[in-house]
């Protein structure tokens, strides 16, 4: 959850995005506690990793897309970690504009030694006669960006 400290300024703006981050931060905090009474541990987490890329996508799209943050405003979001400074920076990069979250091109033992089947094009999937209905780390239902 962001903190403002008292030894950082707020920049001029952030009064404008403030309820929508009031209002997103509210959703993430409500995921965060429903998650706790779940039994399932995958299925529980998704709304939160949704919820987190919907507050990285709604300021990386003011700033990056619609330009109507200044670059004071977006580094304060990024040191008060208001978002994923890690999925933003993949953003940017081509091939990885829609990515639904970083643990899915982590390269680790869960995805055997590969990215995450949400990465690979619904195409290429159907093609090869596999069935994907959902991500099991984070339930995104397809993220390639040549989807």
């Amino acid at each position: 959850m962001p903190k403002a400290s008292k030894k950082s300024k707020i920049p001029e703006g952030f009064d404008k995005i403030e309820p929508t981050l009031n209002k997103l931060l509210a959703k993430l905090k409500e995921s965060q506690a429903k998650s706790l009474k779940t039994t399932n541990k995958n299925e529980s987490l998704w709304p939160i990793y949704q919820i987190n890329h919907q507050i990285s996508r709604y300021v990386y799209s003011l700033y990056y897309e619609r330009k109507t943050i200044l670059s004071e405003l977006y580094q304060y979001l990024l040191k008060q970690k208001y978002v994923n400074k890690d999925l933003i920076a993949k953003w940017k990069k081509q091939g990885y504009e829609k990515l639904c979250c970083i643990n899915c091109i982590i390269v680790n033992e869960k995805n055997h030694e590969n990215t995450c089947i949400c990465r690979v094009p619904r195409k290429q999937l159907e093609d090869d006669g596999k069935d994907f209905d959902r991500c099991i780390t984070c339930g995104c239902k397809g993220c390639s960006s040549i989807d």
